[in-house]
Order: structure tokens, then C-alpha cells, then sequence
């Protein structure tokens, strides 16, 4: 692991994410741009000494060194944006496979470079867009994929939180402070943050591209140059239409992202906020609500559908399903297998995020102007 710390959020998420299908063990890390902190976040992580490293740099090329049935198989990057780009390019350049946060990098041009850099390395890459691993999630998918829904005629979704409604980034709160920065956080603020999300939710499932956009984004707190604040327009692929709305500023709410998708034939709705349930509706048939390990699921919902029917499963568990498939995809690698789906996030999803940003950026710049996605 390089980043998530003592104290990190999303560094915990992920190593106990990493960790529920038995299928991958922490053996080393960087836990910190500061190597006291780093070396000692792995002490209490009770990792070997001899494999707490002061820099993410000293762990690649001292791992490298170690024999192959022992040193790392991958690295999972749970740094701010900035530092995504710098461990991958030289974590794959030196054999090693990444899992990556998202957003991707801190730039496109940081993004398309590595994508180069995954191809020539021939290693895999995964990127942690989690809401796709929830079972609901793939099940909508498969529904729509397999014409239940008919043509899609309109997409609405939103991600909308509260957290940053006060002035958290002054009052030591670290998680804010790097998100409302654009030298570590990029381009985009709550954008980049859950707005990609997002957008990645909503390519996902409909299977539809985001072709153009008209954004009307603002920034409310005190002091702040990215947005924390958004309202676009959506053009998709064979016609449809989208509206999409995201905020951090939006007092009371939580983790509030919720998808609907209207077809010629039927509709279905999913929220994060309760994520074992998939409502659908229908011209002509009864409404009905899918649920993991229940009746009539498509494998894809099914396969990852880890506990008996009315426990649930969640945040975590969506984070596991991309390690699971990504795990499953190395795995078969190292053992000369061919394999014909690997179901998780990959850098072309990246990119996509990169390119929705930056065409958003551009849109609230010219007075919300319609923007294609380049």
C-alpha cells in the first residue's frame, strides 16, 4: 500500500476491503510522505520492520529485489490525487500490477501517459470507482444490457453531501483540506471528488457514453477556488438525456448518490444509501424490487452476492467485489490462464473521468456553453 496512514479514511476502507474474500494480504507498505509516520503506521498494521518503508520509492525498488514468491504482486495507491500518477508510472515500469483511487491523476495528460505506460509495462491496472461492485448495481446493468428496459430514453442521478457545508479545511480537518486544494486535488473539487462517481455510475450502468455537457458549477465556501457545488446537462449516446447534480455543500445530506433510468419499457432506481435494493417499474407489468441473493438475479448480481438474502451488504463489500475481480484477473495472469471478462474498473474508465472533468471545467467557464467530451 502506498498512503493511507495512521488516521487515513480511505486507506483503512480499502485494506479491509482487500481483505474480505481471503484472497489478498498486506505485505508491505508506504504508508506516508513522512517515513517516521510511514514506518510506524506499519508497525501498528504489524507488518514485518524490514518491510515498512520510508518512501514508496525505497518499497518499489527494495521489493523488486526480494524473490518472487515473496515480494508484492501489486501496490494499491491510496494517496491525494497528486500522487497517484508518480507510484503507478513507477510501480509498472518496475513490474509491479496497481490498483489506484479514483480520481485517476491530477491532469488528463497525466492519465493518457499512463494509460502508454500500462500497455508497454503489460501489467494490470484497476481503479477503484467501488459503487460498481455493489450487486444492485450489476444487476441494473445486466437489465438494461439485455433490453428489459428497451431504449434508454433518460438518466437522472445525483451525489449530493453535507460535509463541507462549514469551513472544515480551516479548522485542521485533513481530508478537506487536499480535496479543496487544486495543486492536490486538481481541476475539479466536489467534481473530481464524487462527481466523477457520478458519471462513472452512469456509463456503467446504462452502458451509454456521456457525449456533451452543459455545467453550471459554483463554489459556496468561504475562501475556496474549486467547486463544491454542480448542475449539468447530459447528452448520452443514442439519444438519451441526462441530468446530473452533485454537491458536498448540501447541509444535513450524507452520502446521498442515487441513479434512475427510464427506458421505452420500464425504469429502475438505486441508491447507495440503501444499497440492497433495486426498484423497478413497468409499462405492463408489476413493480418489483430485486435484492441480493433474491429471486431472478442475472449472474453477474449473483456471483457477487457474498451473505444470505436480507443481511446486508454494502460499502465495504462493493470496494471487495473490485479487489475480488482484479485479484481473480492477476491471479489467472500469473498462472498463463486467459481470461475472458475482468469486471472491474481499468484506466479507460480513468480517462473517461479525466475528460468529463475537464469538459465541465470548460463549460462553467464559457456561461454553462454545451461542451463535447473529447
Amino acid at each position: 500500500m502506498i498512503g493511507g496512514g495512521t488516521g487515513s479514511f480511505i486507506g483503512d476502507v480499502h485494506r479491509k476491503a482487500a481483505a474480505i474474500d481471503g484472497m489478498i494480504e498486506l505485505v508491505c507498505g508506504a504508508f506516508s510522505s513522512t517515513a517516521d509516520k510511514s514506518i510506524a503506521s506499519g508497525k501498528a498494521l504489524f507488518l514485518d520492520e524490514s518491510r515498512c518503508y520510508g518512501t514508496f520509492e525505497e518499497m518499489i525498488l527494495k521489493e523488486k529485489e526480494l524473490p518472487e514468491d515473496i515480494r508484492m504482486d501489486f501496490v494499491s495507491i491510496v494517496t491525494p490525487n497528486h500522487m497517484h500518477f508518480p507510484p503507478a508510472k513507477m510501480a509498472l515500469e518496475n513490474g509491479f500490477n496497481v490498483v489506484c483511487d479514483k480520481p485517476i491523476t491530477l491532469t488528463l495528460d497525466e492519465a493518457v501517459e499512463l494509460k502508454e505506460i500500462i500497455k508497454k509495462s503489460n501489467k494490470i491496472f484497476a481503479l477503484t470507482h467501488n459503487y460498481t461492485g455493489h450487486p444492485m448495481v450489476k444487476q441494473a446493468k445486466a437489465m438494461i444490457e439485455n433490453g428489459e428496459l428497451g431504449k434508454i430514453r433518460k438518466v437522472q442521478v445525483q451525489y449530493i453531501q453535507g460535509w463541507l457545508a462549514t469551513d472544515k479545511e480551516s479548522e485542521g480537518h485533513k481530508q478537506a483540506a487536499w480535496r479543496v486544494d487544486p495543486k492536490r486535488s486538481g481541476i475539479g473539487g466536489g467534481l473530481g471528488d464524487i462527481g466523477t462517481h457520478a458519471e462513472n455510475l452512469v456509463e456503467y450502468v446504462t452502458g451509454l457514453k456521456i457525449i456533451e455537457l452543459a455545467a453550471d458549477l459554483s463554489t459556496f465556501g468561504k475562501g475556496r477556488v474549486l467547486d463544491d457545488d454542480g448542475h449539468l446537462l447530459l447528452r448520452l449516446e443514442g439519444g438519451a438525456k441526462g441530468i446530473m447534480s452533485f454537491s458536498q455543500i448540501a447541509v444535513g445530506e450524507e452520502n446521498n448518490l442515487a441513479i434512475k433510468v427510464y427506458g421505452e419499457k420500464g425504469s429502475l432506481h438505486w441508491e447507495q444509501e440503501n444499497p440492497n435494493k433495486l426498484t423497478t417499474k413497468w409499462l405492463d407489468k408489476p413493480n418489483k424490487v430485486y435484492t441480493p441473493m433474491g429471486n431472478d438475479l442475472y449472474p453477474e448480481a449473483l456471483s457477487i452476492s457474498r451473505i444470505p438474502i436480507g443481511h446486508p451488504e454494502g460499502y465495504l463489500e462493493a470496494f471487495a467485489t473490485i479487489y475480488r475481480n482484479f485479484a481473480n484477473h492477476l491471479m489467472a495472469k500469473i498462472d498463463g490462464e486467459s481470461v475472458d471478462k475482468t469486471d472491474y474498473p481499468t484506466v479507460d474508465d480513468g480517462i473517461r473521468g479525466m475528460q468529463f472533468i475537464y469538459a465541465a471545467v470548460e463549460s462553467n467557464t464559457n456561461n454553462s456553453k454545451w461542451t463535447k467530451i473529447k
